[in-house]
C-alpha cells in the first residue's frame, strides 16, 4: 500500500508524541551526615536534627512544586542545612587543628554535566551558593581559598566573620581530638565523629531532569590544607541524565574510590538500582578498604536510596504530595521511594 504524505506526516507526529516520556514526578532526598551515634545526641539535639531535615525538605519541594530545576531544590534544601548548627556544614562546621573553619562544597548539574565547587573558604556564609555561581558564572568547576572568596565578593555571595561558624560543641570537639592526640590516640580519634554532618541533597525534577550538591566543613583537628571528597565532582558529588549521588563519609576513600561516579556507572553500565549499586559502593567496597559513611542515590525514574555503614546518617527524602519522611538510625525504617 502507497503511504500518502499525509500519513506519512501523521505517523511521524504519533511517533513523536510516543517518544516523549512521562512527566517524572519530583523527588528530594537528602542527609545531614553519617557516622551519627546515640550516645552523641540528647533528646533536644534528636528533636532539633529532625525540625531540620524536616524544614530542608519543605524549603526543596516548594521549588520542585513550583516546577524549578532540581537544580534550585538541591540548592534550596543545603542552605536550610548550612544555616543549622545541628550539622558539620555552613554554621555548624567543625573546627581544623588550628582552630579555624573551613569550608567545602559541590553543586553538578545532570543534565549538561555542568559543575560548581569550593574549597578551603573562610568566610563565605553558604559556600553551596558560591559552588553554584562558579558552575554559572564562571568558566572553572572549582575555586579554592582566598580566591573562591574575591570571586564571591566580585559575585555579591554573602560572606560574613569567621566568628559566625563557631558553635561551642564543635570547639568542645575539637579540644577532646587535641587532647587524644597529646596523648597518643590521633589514629583513634581520626575514626570516631569526624565524618559527622556533611550535608547534601539529589533531587528529580518535573521534566525528569537529575541534580546532586553537597556541603562539608571537613574533618575536626585537619591540617595542612586537607581537602575531602565532597567538593571533589565524580568522589562526593556526582549526577548525570540517569543518576544523582551526594557522599558522607572519610573523605579519602571516597576519592580512591571514586565514588559518587563508581555508583552512577553501575546503575548506567549494569543496570543496577540505587540501592543495588549504593550497597555495593557504600556497604560492601568503602569498608573493605577501611573507611565508613552514606550516600544518597537517585535515579531518573524515581528510585531512591540511602546506604550507609555507621550507626546512623540523618536522611529523608519528600515527594510529590510535600509529606517530608525523615530517619536517623540504622533502625528506623526508611521506605523509600521505588521500593
Amino acid at each position: 500500500m502507497k503511504l500518502t504524505s499525509a500519513v506519512l506526516l501523521g505517523l511521524a507526529s504519533l511517533s513523536s508524541v510516543a517518544a516523549v516520556a512521562a512527566p517524572a514526578s519530583p523527588l528530594l532526598v537528602i542527609h545531614g551526615g553519617a557516622g551519627v551515634e546515640r550516645q552523641d545526641l540528647n533528646p533536644e539535639e534528636l528533636r532539633a536534627a529532625r525540625a531540620a531535615l524536616e524544614a530542608a525538605l519543605r524549603k526543596g519541594h516548594e521549588a520542585l512544586a513550583a516546577g524549578k530545576p532540581a537544580m534550585d531544590a538541591v540548592t534550596a534544601a543545603i542552605t536550610v542545612l548550612e544555616n543549622d548548627p545541628t550539622f558539620n556544614a555552613g554554621r555548624g562546621a567543625v573546627f581544623t587543628h588550628d582552630g579555624k573553619n573551613e569550608l567545602d562544597a559541590s553543586l553538578m548539574d545532570g543534565a549538561t554535566l555542568r559543575a560548581g565547587a569550593v574549597a578551603g573558604v573562610h568566610t563565605i556564609k553558604n559556600p553551596i551558593l558560591l559552588a553554584r555561581a562558579v558552575m554559572e558564572h564562571s568558566p572553572h568547576v572549582m575555586m579554592i581559598g582566598q580566591g573562591a572568596e574575591m570571586f564571591a565578593a566580585e559575585q555579591k555571595i554573602e560572606q560574613v566573620d569567621p566568628s559566625y561558624f563557631r558553635t561551642e560543641k564543635r570547639w568542645q570537639q575539637l579540644q577532646r581530638a587535641l587532647k587524644e592526640e597529646a596523648a597518643g590516640q590521633a589514629h583513634a580519634d581520626l575514626e570516631t565523629a569526624k565524618h559527622f554532618g556533611t550535608v547534601g541533597a539529589v533531587a528529580l525534577d518535573a521534566q525528569g531532569k537529575l541534580a546532586a550538591g553537597t556541603s562539608t566543613g571537613g574533618m575536626t583537628n585537619k591540617r595542612y590544607g586537607r581537602v575531602g571528597d565532597s567538593p571533589i565532582i565524580g568522589a562526593g558529588t556526582y549526577a548525570s541524565d540517569n543518576c544523582a549521588v551526594s557522599g558522607t563519609g572519610w573523605g579519602e576513600f571516597y576519592i580512591r574510590l571514586a565514588a559518587a561516579h563508581e555508583i552512577c556507572s553501575r546503575m548506567k553500565y549494569l543496570g543496577e538500582t540505587p540501592a543495588q549499586a549504593g550497597d555495593e559502593v557504600i556497604v560492601k567496597r568503602l569498608p573493605a578498604m577501611g573507611g565508613d559513611g552514606g550516600a544518597i542515590v537517585l535515579s531518573a525514574d524515581g528510585k531512591a536510596a540511602t546506604p550507609f555503614n555507621t550507626e546512623g546518617m540523618y536522611r529523608g527524602w519528600i515527594g510529590a504530595d510535600g509529606v517530608p519522611h525523615v530517619a536517623i538510625f540504622a533502625d528506623e525504617r526508611l521506605k523509600m521511594p521505588g521500593e
